[in-house]
């Protein structure tokens, strides 16, 4: 990054709550790529060493004149108001950095009004439930827009990155937003057949690497959208500006006739260098350049083998692949339907791409709920790669379907089940060992020993663009 801030990280996140699984349940089918994108992004945030987030929400209560931020010591919020009363969000508040803000705020005659009751929007609760539920634990400060023009809270995140600076805080700036609400008909604000120009510009503008072109959007063609993320996005900018820009859209989707867009503005580090640590119960970096490079050689080895009945040599490695861990290789069709998934839970290869290149083959041609992968097939595929953390005991109680994968062994029998973390439709740790019980064999009611792991999933990239 130019200078020296220590703002490391800014992106935008969406805030459905439809994508939380105790609100959406069977329904998070449909975001599950929003979903994964969260997980991402946290492990981003993890990566940048960030100590506290700053989120700015269009829900939090608005003041005509004012910028607001939540009252602390701590901040709290849940979805009782989605029928959902159970999945709650609790932070401490970061005091020292909102009083620094309030108060070089007031030097450039803003304000920064404390909301000092009330539980926190769902703007702002959704995106520091995955946060959270991903792994990022830190303090929190939680943020607001007004009426004011853009230019003032392009000004506001100006004045929000030198607080941060002041104290050397080690902080990410997550911009809370949607983009239009019109992209279908039967959309929550109704249905226009422009409003998908909307969602392309902003995109366009992470994509050519020039996120200040959002300054540019023309305001009729905002307001025809019907969108709620502009503003905290305008913030974002501001807070930003200066910084070596690194935009890239994690994932766009427009499921309901609303666009959810998850993305990165500006990293400490560019994700070009990073390592998978496995000497823990924890994977800990997610990295873009890591997931081209683990994808592409499991592409690679299908279609070697596939085309020409070969096992590829084992390339140079980077520093990531010649750790030794336990993976996964799953393929997929264009349409998302699993073709093949073979795995290890522990190494068994001297390197990570030695592991995947046996998985990769497998995968291709000895999964048993699928012929073996056929040449005219191999366009249409697309694949990703789990890596495994060192499975550790656990109880039921000690699960969670969307962080932790579960490995099941039946007492006194050799029978074993894994099922990887965060699938559609697996919401419990009950249907989770469940599921991982029956593909193993084993009969119902049988004692079981389970074991807990964690897995970071490396994608080869796609974007849905368009109407939605």
């Amino acid at each position: 990054m130019n200078g020296a801030s220590t703002l490391v990280f800014a992106g935008i996140a969406p805030h459905p709550p439809i994508m939380v699984p105790e609100v959406g349940q069977q329904a998070i089918a449909e975001v599950r790529g929003s979903i994964d994108a969260m997980a991402e992004l946290t492990a981003r945030v993890i990566a940048s060493g960030a100590e506290t987030v700053i989120l700015i929400s269009p829900h939090a209560p608005l003041e005509s004149r004012a910028f607001v931020a939540y009252e602390g010591p701590q901040l709290h919020g849940d979805f009782a108001n989605f029928r959902a009363p159970d999945a709650a969000v609790s932070a401490d508040l970061d005091e020292e950095l909102l009083s620094a803000i309030s108060d070089l705020a007031a030097r450039e005659n803003y304000r920064v009004t404390r909301i000092k009751k009330g539980a926190l929007d769902h703007g702002t609760a959704v995106p520091l439930y995955f946060l959270q539920r991903n792994g990022w634990n830190g303090r929190v400060v939680a943020l607001g827009y007004t009426f004011l023009s853009d230019q003032d809270h392009v000004r506001f995140g100006g004045i929000v990155r030198s607080a941060v600076d002041s104290l050397g805080r080690r902080a990410a700036f997550i911009a809370s937003g949607d983009l239009s609400h019109r992209l279908k008909p039967g959309a929550p604000a109704g249905y226009n057949e422009d409003a998908h120009r909307f969602d392309e510009e902003v995109m366009a503008a992470l994509q050519s690497r020039e996120p200040e072109r959002l300054l540019e959007i023309d305001q009729d063609l905002r307001r025809l959208a019907g969108e709620c993320g502009y503003r905290s996005m305008l913030v974002a900018i501001g807070a930003t500006a200066g910084l070596d820009a690194a935009p890239e859209v994690l994932h766009y989707e427009a499921p309901f006739g609303v666009g959810y867009l998850v993305a990165q503005l500006v990293a400490a580090q560019p994700f070009t260098s990073g390592t998978v640590k496995t000497n823990s119960s924890e994977v800990h970096e997610t990295d873009f350049a890591l997931a081209s490079e683990l994808t592409a050689l499991a592409r690679e080895t299908v279609e070697t083998f596939v085309k020409e009945h070969q096992v590829i040599d084992v390339p140079k490695l980077s520093a990531a692949l010649k750790q030794r861990a336990a993976c996964f290789v799953s393929i997929k069709t264009r349409d998302g339907d699993l073709r093949g998934c073979i795995g290890t839970t522990e190494p068994t290869k001297d390197s990570l791409a030695e592991e995947l290149i046996a998985n990769a083959i497998g995968a291709a041609t000895r999964d048993p709920r699928f012929p073996p992968v056929a040449e005219q097939e191999l366009a249409s595929l697309k694949y990703s790669v789990d890596v495994l953390s060192e499975p550790e005991p656990a109880t039921i109680k000690d699960l969670d379907p969307l962080i932790y994968g579960v490995i099941v062994e039946e007492e006194n029998s050799s029978r074993r089940g894994l099922l990887l973390p965060n699938l559609a439709s697996v919401d419990t740790a009950e249907a989770q060992v469940g599921i991982a019980a029956r593909k193993a064999g084993i009969r119902d009611g049988a004692k079981l020993n389970l074991w807990r792991f964690r897995a970071t999933r490396f994608k080869e990239r796609s974007v849905k663009t368009g109407r939605g």
